[in-house]
């Protein structure tokens, strides 16, 4: 039984430990043959052509306004341009993941949130996008080490760490979020100012030291790293402000993980706010927000974001039906 607390608590730690970038090293140009000139190190840390990079934001863009399906089809045209780079594998896969994480919203532990899904038959596709590019990562990084491969091998392992948490597969997150530390340590030896990096890393120390006296003791004796919470926040913090892709995502969690953990529900909503203005029609962000101010009992202002999510059209059925339910809920408890 402690064993499986310790599993469970590993799992929330790494659910959400993934998505990096990377750094230009002398020799990855031979991965975009027909690109134009990758640019300088003093721009760039990804060492992607520009064109690639809009690119990926774009993607980006489309998944945090809720329109998932949009990024996808620029996730497969970036694999058919770049069939032997992983970030076209990467980008759809977290398309799913988020298009999955609004379907699995629900109230537990007094919080709206994703804490759990029963397997699914599209499990299988999720996982082997994200295999697909733990491959090439791996392949490219047999024949040279650089620092963007570890951190695009550490974004798979990351990504199939999330889904293993989501659906109670504890020891396999341990396995696969352990695997995706050691690329982003490695990634930050060969250069210390990747930013990316940082979010995974960010996330692992705080979340690691989350963990109870007993459970720490229990990971010690299996053998799973620790964390530092003072430094993983700082490390987010860095993210927010230096992460080329995975900004969004590092102010997101730290907001989620200050309110799930610490109840820093005000600091919490200063983070994600932000968010909440760039992406309105994103309901997972409206939800979560509106939650932080019933929290705090602000309930005008927990209704106004409450109401909102309840106006946006979302084109996935399950999550439309999910943010409509879990909204009004909410406005029923504070009499709104």
């Amino acid at each position: 039984m402690a064993t499986r607390s310790l599993c469970l608590l590993l799992a929330l730690s790494l659910i959400s430990c993934s998505q990096v970038a990377t750094l230009p090293l002398s020799g990855t140009s031979c991965l975009f043959p027909s690109s134009p000139a990758l640019l300088p190190p003093s721009e760039s840390h990804l060492a992607l052509p520009p064109d690639v990079l809009q690119q990926s934001h774009d993607a980006l863009d489309q998944i945090f306004h809720a329109h998932t399906e949009r990024a996808v089809v620029i996730a497969r045209g970036l694999q058919q341009r770049l069939p032997t780079h992983p970030l076209g594998y990467l980008l759809e896969v977290e398309a799913d993941w988020w298009a999955l994480y609004c379907n699995a919203c629900e109230v537990r532990y007094n919080l709206i949130d994703a804490w759990s899904r029963t397997h699914s038959k599209d499990d299988d596709a999720y996982f082997a996008l994200a295999g697909r590019a733990i491959e090439l990562a791996e392949a490219q990084l047999a024949r040279q080490e650089s620092a963007p491969m570890h951190v695009f091998a550490g974004m798979g392992y990351g990504l199939q760490a999330r889904l293993h948490g989501l659906r109670g597969d504890h020891l396999a997150v341990a396995r696969t979020g352990v695997k995706g530390r050691e690329h982003f340590l490695r990634a930050l030896a060969l250069d210390p100012q990747i930013g990316d990096a940082l979010t995974g890393i960010g996330l692992y120390n705080y979340l690691a030291d989350t963990l109870s006296t007993f459970a720490k003791m229990l990971r010690f004796f299996m053998g799973i790293p620790g964390g530092n919470k003072k430094e993983g926040i700082q490390q987010l913090e860095a993210a927010m402000n230096t992460a080329e892709l995975t900004a969004v995502e590092a102010r997101f969690y730290l907001a989620r993980n200050l309110r799930n953990f610490d109840e820093k529900y005000e600091r919490a909503a200063e983070l994600l706010q932000p968010l909440v203005v760039q992406y309105p029609d994103n309901p997972v962000f409206q939800l979560l927000l509106a939650d932080m101010y019933a929290k705090l009992n602000r309930k005008d202002a927990a209704a106004l974001h409450f109401h909102a999510a309840q106006q946006i059209p979302v084109a996935h059925p399950a999550c439309a039906a999910r943010v409509q339910s879990l909204a009004a809920a909410a406005l029923a408890a504070i009499g709104r």
